[in-house]
């Protein structure tokens, strides 16, 4: 008898016990729970915890940055950047490049990348991922494997694309027909007061996912409840949770070398498509690399961001009269706040200083035991002579609460015939980090060095990273983020670009999973029972008791196409409504409020 077939007179004692189904759906668990593996990660959604708000940082220094990402983008730069001719021109490209960018800018820049450049002193066939923006954004280009991964990857997408007729293509919702979803968390979802889940601690995996379709019970539309388990400080609140979807991970076990998948892939076949799920670990295996980069500073409770550009004391040409004590300063300070004046920018120092980072952690140190939750996506953005451009995006970070998502890798495997196009990022500020001199109600300084404005949103648009072909891209939860434009590049021929998303769930909350909810795909159930596979065969006695042990035809399950679409615009209602809402509490919320001496 196959391992994966259970015999359900045999099940197991222990009830099942997630958010959402036995606990409440705001539970996280705290010190004193057993199943307690660590504080959870930072997330813009979670706005009680301060983790999530980063220090005020010049633009100057944000300009720095960009400039270093750019610069990184180079063929070879690690070896080129210590080469002296190559950073003279790199230098003066920057400095003609019409960007704000002084000589003492410049040569910090081009400091930094040499001694990122000497940390790897023999150029290994496999260089590191790339520091880009704080928060933490990291690329990598070339990974163990890639560019065979990227080859297989495009091949059997390919083959999977041409699996699907014509009228059976999943164009996504409002997008003018340019955005393909091969796979797409938003379709058939958990639904509260519709989905099933095994109750009595059992789990699903690849093999018997689709024969125990429609077993279980129900899982209750949530209550509006406190968090259970939570401490009061560091809660979400409840706007930021659904009380009617939840996205599905899969299970990743990372007890092994490599990772592996243990249950399905929501609208991912997991019997015909094992190949793609053998591609798609490997793109995690080299995804959790970057999450342990990305999370490691909300692991060190010590770790601090350093800054190449400190500002503590505002400066402005004329400069602010002193001598508070002489009889005519007020009536010199009234006459210097009528002049006009500039501030004056603040530069980095001359002298280079190593930018400290945080300690390594490691996901499979820490959460070896537990796994991984990982909710995977598969899109295409399609452009043609009839459409040949695409607008962008919206500010926006991923999910709702229920998915506990704290980090995302983007992996771009595939771009044909359109020109280059960005990621780009914002992040929250804390006031509270900012000490600075300046003149009573004086606040023009603001706009000038951190573009924010005294009582306006505390919020930095960090810059961009180009989504090319071949890279790997990772980010926390903590930053915004939204697509930037791009078209066609010859607007007489088609063109595409292809990416494979994953999004980790907090491994410090289980949330429920594909692994707790057996197949919902009316389609899948019916291949099932028409043709099972042959090793599905060869166990006729299981597969009757399975079959037997529900009536899915009485239960108004499994859930059929057109009601999957329909619930998906349903959730994609609520889902932009919560980003409406989202974008104008972080305007309105948080905001710059310096106190006045």
């Amino acid at each position: 008898m196959h391992k994966s077939i259970r015999v359900l007179s045999n099940l197991a004692q222990s009830k099942t016990l997630l958010p959402g189904f036995g606990r409440p759906l705001t539970y996280e668990p705290n010190e004193q729970d057993p199943d307690y593996v660590g504080r959870p990660f930072p997330s813009v959604l979670r706005s009680s915890d301060w983790r999530h708000l980063l220090p005020l940082t010049t633009l100057r220094e944000l300009t720095m940055l960009r400039v270093m990402n750019a610069i990184t983008d180079k063929v070879d730069w690690r070896i080129k950047i210590k080469k002296k001719r190559f950073a003279m021109r790199w230098k003066q490209e920057i400095l003609n490049s019409g960007l704000d960018v002084t000589e003492k800018m410049a040569n910090w820049c081009m400091e930094e990348l040499v001694h990122k450049a000497r940390m790897v002193p023999n150029l290994p066939a496999i260089p590191p991922p790339v520091f880009v923006y704080n928060g933490d954004v990291f690329k990598w280009d070339k990974f163990s494997g890639s560019a065979k991964l990227k080859a297989d990857l495009q091949k059997a997408v390919r083959k999977f694309e041409e699996k699907i007729p014509e009228n059976m293509k999943d164009w996504h919702p409002n997008s003018g027909g340019k955005v393909w979803d091969l796979v797409h968390p938003s379709l058939f979802p958990l639904v509260y007061g519709r989905t099933r889940i095994l109750a009595n601690g059992e789990m699903t995996d690849l093999k018997d996912c689709i024969p125990r379709c429609g077993q279980g019970e129900i899982i209750p539309v949530p209550q509006t409840v406190d968090p259970g388990g939570s401490s009061e400080s560091a809660a979400p609140s409840m706007y930021a949770y659904s009380a009617k979807f939840q996205w599905l991970p899969c299970e990743v076990d990372i007890t092994g070398r490599d990772p592996k998948i243990t249950s399905y892939i929501n609208n991912l076949h997991p019997h015909t498509e094992l190949p793609l799920y053998s591609l798609i670990e490997k793109v995690i295996k080299a995804s959790i690399s970057l999450w342990e980069k990305s999370l490691a500073p909300y692991k060190s409770p010590k770790f601090k961001y350093q800054q190449r550009i400190k500002y503590n004391i505002s400066s402005f040409d004329p400069p602010e009269p002193r001598g508070r004590n002489a009889f005519n300063y007020i009536d010199k300070k009234l006459s210097w706040e009528e002049l006009p004046r500039h501030v004056v920018l603040p530069e980095p120092s001359s002298k280079f200083k190593l930018i400290k980072r945080p300690p390594p952690f490691s996901l499979k140190a820490g959460y070896r035991k537990k796994g991984l939750q990982v909710i995977v996506k598969l899109a295409n953005i399609q452009l043609t002579p009839d459409k040949p451009d695409y607008n962008g995006g919206t500010w926006h970070v991923e999910g709702q609460m229920n998915e506990h998502i704290v980090a995302t890798s983007l992996y771009y495997y595939d771009c044909h015939n359109v020109t280059p196009s960005a990621l780009y990022f914002r992040q929250l500020v804390d006031d509270d980090t900012v000490n600075i001199r300046y003149p009573q109600d004086v606040h023009d300084w603001l706009p000038a060095v951190f573009g924010v404005r005294q009582n306006g949103p505390g919020l930095q648009e960090v810059g961009g990273v180009e989504t090319r072909e071949g890279r790997l891209l990772s980010f926390p939860n903590i930053l915004q983020h939204r697509v930037g434009p791009f078209k066609l590049r010859d607007p007489t021929r088609p063109g595409h670009r292809k990416v494979l998303a994953l999004f980790l769930v907090d491994p410090n909350i289980k949330i429920i999973s594909t692994a707790h909810v057996p197949c919902q795909r009316q389609d899948w159930w019916q291949e099932w029972k028409e043709a099972p596979p042959k090793w599905i065969k060869q166990l006729d006695t299981h597969v009757e008791e399975l079959s037997q042990s529900h009536t899915l035809e009485q239960a108004n399950f499994p859930i059929s196409l057109k009601e999957a679409e329909e619930l998906r615009l349903e959730l994609m209602d609520e889902r932009k409504e919560f980003v409406l809402r989202e974008n104008d509490a972080l305007e309105t919320d948080n905001v710059i409020s310096l106190c006045e001496h």
